[in-house]
């Protein structure tokens, strides 16, 4: 056992203890030392802690874990790409990683130097082997009884409603989701993200573990108010907040929320970060003319903040507990008849997903990025980060008033049901299509809907600036919509909840979605666009035996996959089955389509990359969300604008490159949704015809 004990705390510490003048905290690493150069406003080093002497030892990876301001990651995220694999994300991820490597600085001598090389031999070698020893004997006793009940899988009677799984199957599906909570949050994350990966597990205990959920116990308030000061740069709680409501809103795995007003010193004016670089007189007339054009959201800024504190010690116990799930993943790949799962590479993909939510800098350079996406679009809007507040351990965000979809999947849209679920899917596709930066984790709990009156134009062509800088006392809509609304959710009673939104529609409010929690998102390297667009276009084509041959080709173990000519045979009956219903002007139901392409994964060994199966969970989520609220739904026509755009952008390249197959989907979709039109206009033309008075 102390053999094991050893192995585990050496797969984290191989690299032993390295000199790194470049990791203290006062200087960033190499590889991002341009960008704080470029931006020495979003440079800022922590202020020592309290009490803290001179001869205190304290390892550099606390004492630079707040040292870049999340101003340089948005910077980092916005960069062009260098190479095939390169992303905004991984550029941050690695960023965030190099900040709290452990080394001794050169700035350090004598004395000071020895000691401190010491303590990180005792922490590295030590201390960290022998508590993921401990840590490795806690998820045993946790985990046994779900490895000794597997036999269980083998009894009880088929289920057809519940893809023909047996009911002892079902039952440890519902077994492993409780050991799962039980085993903290690195595990609760496991079940969430093996919940989007039905290429790889059976679509029941994907199903099963979507409803995993954190039992995770509140920090205490003490640890929150010394994380606050900290990323203030040492001010005073009652400085900072005006209002604080000391009961969190939501307690998740690895963070909490909280909701907060802060000093009015300290508040942004409304929208600052999509100020444009224009002429004001161009400025001021494009911001006259939008709201007679179209309905543009009036924007009413928050003077409320929502606050999100990382859990403490959780990067140290996330990072033990994968550390076991390499060691595990690796024995468990030596079984032949599960290699194709390549789950050490599974768990390094999950590893990097967890990474990437524990530096909350990062989820603030993705809100700035989509908020710049989506500055002169009025389908979805995206909360303000005070990115100059925002640390590795807290996120300060404008606080998103609104209410959750799943409200209206319940209880009806109204005359808004159909708004709702066109403007889910517009933006979701032109953050497929034309953003290449999709949020990644876009279930219900996500996003909300907030209601808005439409501008109006000013026709003051120069304005002078606002007297004040913060947001001013104007009436929240969405707040006021609440509280019309609130009684009839509290009663059930969905006839007067859908009356009230009538009358709201005829007030002149209009609907826009909110999105938030934007800590991952896919955004597709230049090789994966790549293989994705080649994909699309042999689809376009309905050539659906080149696009299983490519899928095979492309995967990420071509020689693991079985019968590759049978898969293609399979994608080619797939992709005729859409030709005939897409001629046939019939709403092509695509998450149907998309969950037989991954049962057909699953079945033939097919390994996805993540980010491709990210986007065809999306899909599927988003999809399954309209057609709740509007069962007419079509994805294919939803489209249509969005290539029109794309065509716009980039079609004279993709023109020059001989690449026509954009334009003929293009084309082709025009032409249905032309069709369908003018079906529907006849149809409509018909029923007047029999409902009308004999003359």
């Amino acid at each position: 056992m102390m053999r094991t004990w050893l192995l585990l705390g050496r797969l984290g510490a191989r690299s032993g203890i390295r000199e790194a003048p470049q990791r203290c905290a006062h200087a960033p690493p190499a590889s991002i030392r341009n960008l704080t150069t470029q931006s020495k406003p979003f440079f800022r080093l922590p202020p020592p802690p309290r009490g803290a002497g001179k001869g205190r030892i304290a390892l550099r990876a606390s004492a630079g874990a707040a040292a870049l301001g999340a101003g340089v990651f948005v910077k980092a995220s916005q960069q062009e790409n260098g190479d095939n694999q390169d992303t905004g994300e991984r550029r941050m991820l690695e960023m965030s990683r190099e900040e709290i490597k452990k080394g001794v600085s050169d700035q350090e001598r004598g004395i000071q130097r020895m000691m401190h090389k010491f303590v990180l031999y005792l922490d590295m070698y030590i201390w960290e082997p022998i508590c993921t020893g401990l840590r490795f004997l806690q998820l045993v006793v946790i985990f046994v009884p779900v490895i000794v009940t597997v036999p269980a899988i083998w009894i009880g009677s088929r289920q057809p409603k519940r893809d023909n799984e047996r009911s002892g199957t079902l039952w440890w599906y519902g077994f492993l989701v409780n050991a799962m909570e039980l085993a903290g949050p690195a595990f609760i994350k496991l079940g969430q993200w093996a919940a989007s990966r039905s290429d790889i597990f059976p679509n029941e205990m994907c199903e099963i573990m979507s409803k995993l959920h954190s039992n995770s116990q509140a920090h205490s308030m003490h640890a929150t108010r010394k994380t606050l000061e900290q990323a203030f740069g040492g001010k005073a709680f009652e400085d900072i907040f005006e209002e604080f409501n000391e009961t969190p809103l939501g307690v998740g795995a690895i963070a909490q929320v909280y909701k907060a007003k802060l000093k009015p010193a300290l508040v942004a004016p409304a929208d600052s970060d999509l100020v444009r670089d224009e002429n004001m007189l161009r400025d001021n007339v494009r911001r006259n003319v939008e709201p007679v054009l179209k309905s543009s959201p009036k924007r009413v800024p928050s003077s409320y903040v929502a606050v999100k504190v990382l859990h403490p010690n959780t990067e140290r116990t996330v990072r033990r507990d994968l550390r076991i799930m390499h060691f595990f993943a690796s024995v468990l790949n030596a079984i032949p008849t599960i290699e194709w799962l390549s789950l050490p590479d599974e768990v390094a993909q999950f590893g990097q997903m967890m990474k990437l939510q524990l530096d909350l800098r990062i989820e603030a350079a993705n809100l700035t990025t989509f908020r710049q996406n989506f500055r002169d679009r009025s389908t979805a809007w995206f909360p303000y980060p005070y990115t100059d507040f925002t640390t590795r351990n807290v996120l300060i965000e404008e606080f998103a008033q609104g209410i959750p979809i799943a409200d209206f999947m319940d209880y009806g849209g109204g005359t808004f049901q159909h708004d709702i679920a066109d403007e889910g899917l517009d933006a979701f596709l032109r953050m497929l299509l034309l953003d290449n930066f999709v949020h990644a984790d876009l279930h219900p709990g996500n996003i909300m809907v907030r209601f808005y009156q439409a501008a109006q134009p000013d026709l003051k062509l120069r304005q002078p600036p606002p007297a004040h800088p913060g947001p001013g006392p104007q009436a929240d809509v969405t707040e006021q919509v609440l509280e019309r609304l609130r009684p009839f959710k509290h009663a059930r009673d969905k006839a007067g909840w859908e009356a009230e939104l009538n009358k709201l529609d005829h007030e002149g409010y209009r609907p826009q979605l909110v999105f938030i929690d934007t800590g991952l998102v896919t955004e597709l390297n230049a090789t994966n666009r790549t293989n994705f667009l080649d994909l699309f276009r042999a689809v376009a084509e309905f050539d659906g035996y080149k696009a299983g041959h490519l899928m095979c080709e492309r995967c990420r173990q071509p020689d693991a996959v079985l019968d590759k000519e049978v898969f293609a045979l399979k994608m080619q009956h797939l992709v005729l089955n859409v030709k005939s219903h897409t001629l046939a002007l019939g709403n092509v139901k695509i998450g149907d389509i998309l969950q037989q392409v991954l049962s057909m994964v699953r079945n033939h060994h097919v390994r996805l990359e993540g980010d491709f199966v990210n986007v065809v969970i999306s899909i599927l989520l988003l999809e399954g969300i309209g057609r709740n609220l509007n069962p007419d739904v079509d994805l294919l026509s939803s489209s249509v604008p969005i290539l029109r755009q794309l065509g716009a952008q980039s079609g004279s390249e993709m023109l020059r490159g001989g690449d026509f197959s954009m334009m003929f989907v293009w084309m082709g979709l025009e032409a249905r949704k032309f069709m369908q039109a003018s079906i529907e206009d006849v149809e409509r033309c018909v029923k007047y015809d029999l409902l009308s008075p004999n003359v």
